[in-house]
Parts: structure tokens; sequence; C-alpha cells
């Protein structure tokens, strides 16, 4: 039998390492989000497993609302589409799948938000590469594993190594960005 209940011990060192995240970048986050919103540009979102999943909620949070009435902001997630996913990997290979779709959607003054606990995925790297070669911004989100995503332009680093832990920094943090921006645009869109 365990010493504590095991659900306890792991809620506690969730809400433990929540209290040393780092707001400050998160804030220069906001900031370039609302530039390319107001300047007419798009955000595009992207991640493997559950960092897809977050993308896709981020991306709804933001087209849809968070919290306050508004208009929608442009955004859209590259992890969603099944088809197009699937089809990329056929035919290129899982390494370009957001790669590929950087090149078809992604325009110079967008933004390229990227969800890694590794920082190393490939497929990642690559639409980081188009997507500054194509001269978009690239915002990176990492756990504290990577010290160094070189292919970010912005790099935002959970406090945890844990994947779990780090995905969970990333949602509330990607939560109070999208509070941010709602906040920042409310009598400006």
């Amino acid at each position: 039998m365990y010493e504590k209940n095991p659900v306890a011990g792991y809620l506690e060192k969730a809400a433990a390492e929540t209290a040393g995240l780092e707001w400050e970048t998160a804030a220069r986050i906001v900031d370039i989000l609302a530039e390319a919103i107001l300047g007419g540009s798009r955000i595009l979102v992207c991640g493997n497993g559950g960092s897809a999943a977050d993308s896709s909620h981020f991306a709804g949070e933001l087209a849809g609302r968070f919290r306050m009435e508004r208009r929608g902001f442009p955004v859209v997630s590259l992890s969603s589409d099944s088809a197009v996913i699937t089809a990329i990997a056929n035919d290129y290979g899982f390494e370009k799948v957001f790669e590929r779709q950087v090149e078809a959607l992604g325009s110079p003054g967008d933004v390229l938000i990227a969800l890694s606990t590794s920082g190393t995925s490939s497929n990642i790297v690559r639409a980081a590469e188009k997507a500054s070669e194509k001269g978009m911004t690239v915002i990176g989100f990492t756990s504290s594993l990577c010290t160094e995503a070189l292919w970010a332009d912005v790099h935002w680093r959970a406090v945890s190594a844990e994947t779990s832990h780090a995905q969970e920094q990333m949602i509330i943090t990607l939560h109070g960005i999208c509070h941010g921006l709602e906040v920042l645009l409310a009598d400006k869109t």
C-alpha cells in the first residue's frame, strides 16, 4: 500500500511545479500574437500527441472564445485535420506533416506556435524552419529538458522535465495567453 495516495501525490507535485511558472515570456507572446491579429495575420499551431490535442484546444479558445465575448481570432491547428495529416504522411513522410501545411497556409507576418515537450521532434523543427523561411515568427513551447530551441524566435520552457507536468504547465500558460489576448484586444477588435 502507498504511504500517500498516489493521486494526491501527483496533484501535489503538479501544483508545486505550477507555482514556479515564468510569465514574462508568456506576456511577450501575447504582444506578438496581438500584433499579428491586429495586422491581419494568422496564427498556426502544431504539436504531436498530447501537444496535438493542446494545439487544437488553444486554437478553439482563440477562434471561439476563452472568457470574453469578442470576434474570433484567425488561428488554425495544423494537428487537427486527419485527412491532411495522413495524406502528407503517406506521400512525403510524417516528418513533413506540419512543414507542408506551413508551406501551404503560412504567410509573412503570420505566427507559428510549435508545442514539443522534447523540443527535438523532426516534424516540429522542420515546420519551424519552413515558417522562418516564409518570414513568420516562430514561438516554441517545450519542457525544461530543451535548454535551447534554436528553431524558435521565442522559447517558453515549462518548469518540469516530466512530460505530463510540462504539458499541464503549457496548457495553463496557453490559457493565460488566451486571457491576455482577450483583455489586450477587448477594445481593439
